[in-house]
């Protein structure tokens, strides 16, 4: 059984990630803002995945019971990875363009980069 007030929770999380991309013209405020979505999609993906009645497989005393299955795991553990380096190549990008922009906001960087 899912607690409905925690499926809430992530889902505001998931919002505050999407409003703060939309609404928020800093360019690592941005970058927070998809880290934040990201941790929210996250964090619903393993609260779905969640159920009760399943077993761990490795440490665990039933035998023939239902285990909890391994992929989903190796999935969340490579969407962390990827995501953290979305993040940190962003970063950089963010980095370069601080070299030539006196402001990290998007809309003052678009004025100085337009002929």
């Amino acid at each position: 059984m899912q607690i409905p007030w925690l499926e809430a929770c992530v889902f505001a999380t998931v919002l505050c990630g999407f409003f703060g991309i939309i609404l928020k013209k800093n360019l690592v405020m941005k970058i927070v803002s998809m880290d934040v979505m990201s941790t929210g999609v996250i964090a619903y993906y393993v609260l779905i995945a969640s159920r009760e009645g399943l077993f761990t497989p490795i440490v665990s005393k039933v035998k023939n019971g239902a285990y909890a299955d391994p992929v989903p795991q190796a999935i969340i553990l490579t969407a962390i990875v990827i995501g953290f380096s979305i993040q940190s190549l962003m970063l950089v990008g963010v980095m370069k363009l601080a070299r030539d922009n006196p402001t990290l906001e998007s809309n003052e960087i678009e004025k100085n980069n337009t002929p």
